[in-house]
């Protein structure tokens, strides 16, 4: 039997379908969620004891009695969450707009960029406001980044030709994918490295001397994640035209192979044309100008820098050329399969998008100059 303490309460269809849903949706707080299966416990079977209805939600006795209590006063309006104490709110709505609005829109007259401090005094809030509402809308000022676009006429055509070679590769044909990545500096310091201590990290001097460049030439096999790599001292056509040697080597006879690639002047010149003429199992799949990214072979270019280059000590070209080749050989002795996952027409879609943004920043920036 109830409790003769425990707040009688019915339930209508609609009450009772709106505590359902409340209680069933993913979006829904989890404490207004927990409400609303106290209640239609409360009045399944005619209800039952506060200490009964406690035990299924894993709540403790008062907050039923609380929660019972609640919506037989006031029904679904005593469920949500009730205005905490506390001070009252002394930034409006219309100062939070003003720093939002202003942040991207205007700048100060003695900096290309807002700040914090300039910004509160110019809006009448205080810093840490600022850094509040910064934070609640992700702005931030201080970031930037770049970005290219493609001006190749193909560029659609192109983008569909890769990507589809990613996603669906040929079933006995290797899909190398091959591209360079030059002026690789053999750098020393001028001074000797103090290594890392407990809570001291690394130490180096700042200035350094340069021993020289190299250019490194990779070949990764997407499906299986093993690379093929020479350095090279120049970077020219007679370079290029002796690297897909390399990769020739590698495969099979008899199996066709798709090489994907930029459209870099080396990979188009005369050496190279008259190569594939004599090896007509070579494809080649060029990726759109300024869109390298593209070839699944920069996912793995950005592997070498921070592990050998970035901080590696070389006393001259061979010291760096040897460190590449670790890096490429533990690649090959451990690989692992890159996988495409964004289709054409997602990529295309993005692109659009974006275009369209530039277009409309452009217009902006046009008109205001006009008016000035």
């Amino acid at each position: 039997m109830p409790s003769p303490h425990a707040a009688s309460i019915s339930l209508t269809a609609a009450e009772r379908a709106a505590l359902e849903g409340w209680a069933r949706r993913r979006e829904t707080a989890q404490g207004l969620a927990r409400r609303a299966r106290i209640v239609l416990l409360a009045c399944a079977e005619g209800g039952g004891t506060d200490g009964a209805v406690a035990q299924a939600p894993r709540v403790s006795r008062p907050t039923v009695a609380l929660r019972r209590r609640r919506f037989a006063e006031r029904g679904l309006g005593g469920l949500p969450d009730e205005p905490r104490p506390g001070a009252p709110r002394t930034i409006t709505d219309a100062q939070v707009e003003r720093a939002v609005t202003t942040t991207p829109e205007a700048a100060p007259a003695d900096a290309t960029r807002w700040s914090t401090r300039p910004l509160a005094g110019a809006t009448g809030l205080s810093q840490a406001a600022v850094v509040r509402i910064w934070r609640a809308f992700a702005l931030k000022p201080h970031r930037v980044e770049t970005f290219r676009l493609s001006t190749d006429p193909l560029s659609v055509e192109k983008v569909r030709d890769i990507v589809g070679l990613h996603l669906s590769p040929p079933e006995r044909a290797p899909v190398p994918c091959v591209d360079e990545k030059p002026r690789v500096q053999a750098v020393e310091r001028t001074a000797p490295v103090l290594p890392m201590r407990p809570g001291r990290p690394e130490r180096r001097a700042p200035d350094y001397l340069r021993h020289g460049t190299t250019d490194l030439s990779a070949a990764l096999d997407a499906k299986t994640g093993t690379v093929i790599g020479r350095c090279r001292p120049r970077h020219r056509a007679r370079e290029s035209r002796a690297f897909p040697d390399l990769v020739d080597r590698g495969v099979p006879p008899g199996l066709d192979v798709h090489l994907a690639l930029d459209g870099l002047r080396a990979h188009k010149a005369a050496q190279i044309r008259d190569w594939l003429a004599r090896r007509p199992r070579h494809h080649l799949h060029f990726a759109p100008t300024s869109a390298s990214w593209l070839n699944l072979v920069e996912g793995w270019f950005a592997l070498p820098t921070p592990r050998q280059i970035r901080r590696g000590v070389f006393p001259g070209v061979a010291a760096l050329e040897d460190a590449i080749r670790a890096c490429i050989a533990a690649a090959s002795e451990n690989p692992r399969p890159f996988r495409w996952t964004k289709s054409a027409d997602e990529i295309l879609d993005s692109v659009n998008r974006f275009r369209l943004r530039a277009s409309a920043a452009a217009q902006c920036q046009e008109t205001s100059n006009s008016a000035q």
